[in-house]
């Protein structure tokens, strides 16, 4: 048989995640659920124009059903700064509605969750004592809450019953109710946390009670519940005790849909160390426990753990920041594209801090209200009326510099990449070796695999000479940045902190005693030091910080998460102090504010020294531009460098044809 006469390769499968679904009455497009989150866009509890704008831009990429979040259902429940949608009253409901008419009008079913923080402050000072079913501490708060009264519990399922009449008048197809995340209706639904000796010590009775009074107010209108299976054996709220109380719940007070989670403040958000979704184990087990539609999330980010999902037993499966990351990934993985979805790399910066309102670290076009896209200033090194047409050079194939070039390219520019390191990634790459943060990759990744799918020449280990710059119309300076050596006088072993990342495998047996001097900032060049060495066996690892506390630059995730990872390892921590000197089996520490000298033992000094730009001195050629973008310019965040690249891009783009 002739290549000509070989069949035809067989069609790829159907996607289960691409199937519509009922749910309620209204028809969901696909499985793909963009569950609750939010911008925090909110000004004195009404939703902005600008917030409307995020929804519109989400439900326009495909999603089936799109969830918000920060809906709080009474005064007691909001925060000071006030970027919670206040749904109890009746004037944010013209702002409520241009929510929901953005979501409906990008083809999404538009469903608000309602919260009430109840005991969690989120860590803000809210005008109003914390509440909770009984006078139980929370371990995030430093003071146990007030208990409610039987009737100031009625006054809370009103609260929820008003607040969903609101925002289903405001055009909302449904509501869900927020009982996970060890908030107020968790609190309740906790045998920990709920020991009342009233009716509402059966701990489903206030939720079937809301769930009562709202089904009163919207009829037969999808009323969804969020559940989470809480970590740790004494949580109260369990796989376990989901698997008896939603089936009693059910029962009582029938609801459309249930939304399981898992996860408490501070870990519900999962950072780079958790690789696989949290429940994907466990979908059949709720599968056979729970009767209604199952909807699963947290951690979903791949086709492949998506399917897995939808076979094993789950009816959707919802995400949030991989929409945040790329509101098309639903119209990209139903197309068969998942190579061009923008990836979440569970970093939790951008996302998980509202300054004032919600980014994104990989993702350039979320901005905040009033810009179109991420501020960026690239640094112009030529004069601006510098116009020349033609190619250009980006140098440098870390996140700038392939952000730069891919968007170049998509312009129809001709675009070469230069790099002296051999593989592309820069900064992004070596992070990526650390343990626990392989996330980094998938940015480096993208970004690699967009450039070949664009045709881009990425010329590695190559540094252009000047003559070879000079057909260049633009020059686009991606160089990053270089880590300073801290200057140690002694004889033991002493490497920067880049430098440990790329060989700790090897070292580290060899050095089981391991000292990391931090630069005082508590960022990730030190703590990544720290796990890589305990992932490489270390007997004994220290931090020594002239700062005054351990992880202090990490979001509250982060740090929880990392603390919660670092529980039982050999680890110490000596913080104001610094090292003044090493010997050829320790160190000699000083300590910053009186003076005292110590020693410490230890094989291998590992140093967090200052992050300083590198930028080549490049002589322009007649007619020709030079810029600089992300760390050469000043070095920060990742989030810093992928914007002024795409800004660069935009600003030489047209120009280059």
């Amino acid at each position: 048989m002739s290549e000509h006469d070989a069949p035809a390769p067989a069609p790829a499968p159907a996607l289960t995640l691409a199937q519509p679904f009922t749910l309620g009455g209204h028809t969901l497009r696909n499985r793909l659920v963009a569950t609750a989150h939010a911008t925090a866009a909110v000004t004195d509890g009404a939703p902005t124009d600008a917030d409307a704008a995020y929804w519109r831009r989400l439900a326009q990429g495909g999603a089936g059903m799109v969830i918000t979040g920060g809906t709080a259902v009474s005064p007691e429940s909001t925060l000071p700064q006030r970027y919670l949608t206040e749904a109890w009253r009746p004037e944010t409901k013209d702002a409520v509605r241009r929510r929901a008419e953005a979501i409906t009008d990008g083809g999404a079913v538009a469903v608000a969750q309602l919260v009430h923080l109840g005991r969690e402050t989120l860590g803000a000072g809210t005008y109003y004592a914390p509440v909770s079913a009984a006078a139980v501490r929370s371990p995030r708060e430093a003071s146990a809450p007030h208990p409610l009264s039987t009737e100031d519990v009625r006054h809370v399922v009103d609260a929820f019953r008003i607040s969903a009449a609101n925002s289903v008048q405001a055009g909302f197809h449904g509501v869900e109710l927020h009982a996970g995340h060890g908030y107020l209706l968790a609190q309740f639904l906790s045998r920990v946390n709920n020991t009342r000796t009233d009716e509402y010590g059966d701990r489903i009775t206030l939720l079937a009670q809301v769930i009562d009074a709202i089904r009163g107010e919207i009829g037969e209108l999808p009323i969804g519940v969020r559940v989470s299976a809480e970590p740790g054996q004494d949580s109260g709220l369990g796989l376990d005790d989901l698997a008896e109380l939603l089936p009693r719940l059910c029962a009582a007070s029938p609801f459309t849909y249930v939304n399981v989670t898992t996860g408490v403040r501070n870990t519900y958000v999962p950072g780079m160390a958790t690789t696989r979704p949290p429940l994907l184990e466990s979908v059949a087990r709720l599968r056979a426990a729970i009767a209604l539609p199952l909807l699963v999330s947290q951690g979903f980010r791949s086709v492949a753990d998506i399917e897995g999902a939808l076979h094993a037993g789950a009816d959707l499966v919802g995400m949030a920041r991989p929409f945040i990351a790329d509101p098309d990934f639903a119209r990209k993985v139903i197309a068969g594209d998942e190579r061009s979805v923008r990836p979440c790399t569970g970093c939790n910066e951008g996302c998980r801090t509202f300054e004032p309102t919600g980014s994104c670290s990989v993702n350039p076009e979320l901005g905040p209200p009033g810009a179109e896209f991420r501020p960026a200033a690239p640094l112009r090194l030529t004069p601006s009326q510098v116009d020349r047409p033609g190619p250009v050079a980006v140098i440098g194939a870390g996140p700038a510099g392939m952000e730069c070039a891919m968007t170049l390219a998509r312009t129809g520019a001709e675009v070469v990449v230069f790099d002296t390191a051999r593989e592309a990634g820069g900064q992004a790459r070596l992070a990526a070796r650390a343990a626990h943060r392989s996330g980094w990759q998938k940015i480096v990744d993208h970004q690699r695999d967009q450039l070949t799918d664009l045709g881009v020449r990425v010329l590695l280990g190559t540094t252009p000479t000047e003559g070879e710059l000079k057909r260049f119309s633009r020059i686009v300076l991606a160089t990053g940045a270089r880590e300073a050596t801290v200057p140690v006088p002694g004889k033991l072993p002493t490497l920067t902190s880049a430098d440990f990342l790329h060989r700790y495998a090897d070292l580290v047996p060899d050095a089981p005693r391991v000292a990391v001097l931090d630069d005082g900032f508590g960022w990730w060049q030190g703590i990544s030091a720290v796990e890589s060495a305990l992932a490489a066996g270390a007997r004994e690892v220290t931090l020594i910080t002239p700062g005054h506390g351990f992880a202090t630059g990490l979001s509250p995730e982060n740090r929880t998460q990392l603390m919660n990872r670092l529980t039982g390892a050999p680890l110490r921590v000596v913080v104001l102090n610094t090292v003044t000197a090493t010997s050829a089996d320790g160190l000699r520490l000083r300590h910053v504010m009186d003076g005292h000298e110590s020693t410490l033992a230890a094989d291998l000094l590992v140093t967090v020294g200052e992050r300083l730009p590198h930028r080549p001195d490049i002589t322009p050629a007649d007619g020709q531009s030079i810029q600089a973008v992300g760390d050469c310019v000043v070095p920060r965040r990742i989030a810093h460098a992928i914007a002024e690249g795409r800004a660069a891009a935009e600003a030489v783009g047209t120009k280059s044809l």
